[in-house]
């Protein structure tokens, strides 16, 4: 992979404390309840911020832009794909991916060595995101968006496509918006996957 201008070793060293905690949890879990049940809608300005941040987070991953991608992260993310459609309970089921924030920059500063054997060759993809509906999250600085997606990937001679939909939360802060969580529902979930070291 072409080396990016922020070194593997600076993201090493960024090592917050996890923030997966019996109260991230709870969470999380009602998180994956109001992803299935529309809430109150948001104003017109707030959805145009939350569609932007979501299709960037996608962009950003077909261009490999991986260091700007993990900076749209809260401190406190938390990245899951679940392996039991709709989300099952990460406490007490296999998950196919399931990383906080500092696990997420240990996965990019890995793609950034260039000896990730899963990315040689380098994969090429392609996101597309339809359907994002956005509405009030649980507090007023937050948004939950939902949204179905294709991904598309060729690495070598292999080509694939993986479907489903993803939930966000979204955070206000001070410097914008942030993802808290995102949850990623395959339809193939409960199949064998190869090669995940790259996020959907």
């Amino acid at each position: 992979m072409k080396a990016a201008s922020s070194s593997p070793s600076r993201i090493l060293v960024e090592r917050e404390a996890s923030s997966v905690t019996p109260a991230a949890y709870e969470r999380l879990l009602a998180d994956a309840r109001s992803f299935a049940e529309e809430g109150e809608p948001v104003d017109g300005a707030t959805r145009d911020e939350a569609v932007r941040l979501v299709n960037r987070e996608a962009r950003l991953l077909d261009q490999g832009r991986f260091e700007e991608w993990l900076e749209l992260y809260a401190t406190d993310g938390i990245y899951w794909i679940p392996h039991v459609a709709g989300g099952g309970d990460p406490r007490r089921e296999v998950s196919i991916a399931f990383d906080d924030r500092r696990r997420l920059g240990d996965r990019v500063a890995r793609l950034r060595t260039g000896l990730a054997w899963s990315q040689i060759p380098p994969s090429r993809m392609c996101h597309q995101l339809t359907n994002l509906e956005i509405w009030r999250g649980a507090s007023d600085d937050a948004v939950i968006v939902r949204s179905t997606f294709v991904v598309h990937e060729i690495r070598g001679a292999t080509e694939r496509s993986l479907a489903g939909w993803c939930g966000h939360r979204l955070r206000r802060e001070s410097a914008g918006w942030r993802i808290v969580v995102k949850q990623v529902n395959l339809l193939a979930c409960d199949r064998g996957l190869e090669n995940m070291s790259l996020v959907p």
